[in-house]
């Protein structure tokens, strides 16, 4: 039986009705995950800016004989209690190295404790009523002060919240990339060619593609699990390294690679390859002349974006003990080392409130240099981006 017109007109409204609450569902969720980034930013913004300023205070320093012993004795006793103890630690190592500061006086800034950079951030804090006073006096004169914190980005690690930065971590991360990267990315793409351009389309090559896309999905700590089963437990390679990291980090990657890389491949059209088998290539030729130099923009983009996850990834990286304490750039790939997620985590752990911001201050380094490298992928791919 057929349906009336105002039968078809109403079904047709129901659907618009629909329609209309199904996009307004959709961008009201679209609004929802915007709210919640930009609350985030917000709060780290909030959190972090303040870990790029350090209080500073200017104190005169008397390089005396107690001084050599104790370096405390340099500084004005109402003074010395606002300083912080790695500075008076080193009073008697610059001595030593140079005997010729004996009794001799020099001002200069050094850093404060982190007591007082709390106190002159408005945070919680454990200073006396007499050291405030002394605060507000120095402040006052000019001697006291908040001043852009050089040492976050020149020191590494630090049991004192003020003399703590990121400088080792930051060299170890790019020391473990750099291993990732010379092991993931030629064995990577390696591989996705011989499974585009070479390999039989049989039962062993399904199997090998259904676990590359499965190995892309599975949590990265079992990759660390891996890399401490293998790298370090069979192979004896040095824990908490550069190299055990990137080892580590570079299994975690090369499912990423591959699938990039085949994806890349597949976009360069048939018709390049029938041209050139048509002049005489043999099929390594074709592949290595032809096709590999026009997916290349698209290579480097999905090789971007491992690393990018990568460098993001803390779990792997504790399994393989790259969370100790290390206070100086690691000389080389085999000596201990940490990277930037690794000591985020560590001072996230720290019981001092000056942590807080140091925490969230790298959480913002660490998300400006993944986001820089995100926009360079981006920028290779629209650069490079042909259309067929």
């Amino acid at each position: 039986m057929s349906q009336s017109f105002d039968d078809i007109s109403a079904q047709l409204k129901r659907r618009h009705r629909k329609s209309a609450r199904l996009k307004w569902i959709s961008m009201g969720a679209l609004g929802l995950a915007g709210l919640f980034l930009v609350l985030f930013f917000a709060d780290m913004l909030v959190k972090g800016l303040p870990a790029f300023q350090q209080a500073q205070i200017q104190v005169e320093i008397d390089y005396n004989e107690d001084a050599s012993r104790m370096g405390r004795a340099a500084l004005d006793p109402e003074v010395s209690r606002l300083v912080s103890r790695t500075f008076e630690r080193m009073i008697p190592v610059q001595l030593r190295n140079n005997p010729d500061l004996l009794g001799t006086t020099e001002t200069r800034w050094v850093l404060a404790d982190s007591e007082v950079d709390q106190y002159l951030k408005g945070n919680r804090h454990k200073l006396s009523e007499s050291q405030q006073a002394t605060v507000d006096r120095l402040v006052a004169q000019g001697d006291l002060a908040l001043k852009f914190n050089t040492t976050f980005f020149t020191s590494g690690d630090s049991k004192m919240p003020e003399a703590s930065g990121i400088l080792a971590a930051a060299v170890g991360t790019v020391m473990t990339l750099l291993v990732t990267l010379a092991i993931a990315f030629p064995i990577g793409v390696m591989t996705a060619v011989y499974l585009e351009e070479f390999a039989p389309d049989n039962r062993l090559t399904q199997i090998i593609e259904i676990n590359i896309n499965n190995l892309a999905a599975i949590p990265s700590i079992l990759f660390g699990l891996l890399g401490l089963a293998i790298f370090i437990n069979f192979f004896g390679v040095p824990r908490s390294t550069p190299l055990i990291g990137g080892m580590t980090l570079a299994l975690m990657t090369l499912p990423v690679i591959i699938i990039a890389t085949r994806t890349a491949l597949r976009s360069v059209p048939d018709s390049i390859r029938h041209a050139a088998f048509g002049v005489g290539c043999s099929r390594w030729q074709v592949v290595r002349d032809h096709v590999l130099p026009l997916a290349m923009p698209g290579i480097m983009t999905g090789s971007i974006i491992g690393l990018a996850q990568a460098m993001g990834e803390t779990a792997p990286l504790i399994i393989v003990g790259m969370v100790a304490f290390i206070p100086d750039v690691s000389p080389s790939f085999t000596e201990a080392a940490t990277v930037l997620p690794a000591q985020i985590f560590t001072w996230a752990g720290e019981p001092e409130k000056a942590f807080v911001e140091k925490t969230a201050g790298g959480i913002l380094v660490l998300l400006a240099i993944l986001i820089f490298l995100n926009a360079t992928a981006v920028m290779l791919r629209k650069k490079f981006e042909r259309r067929w």
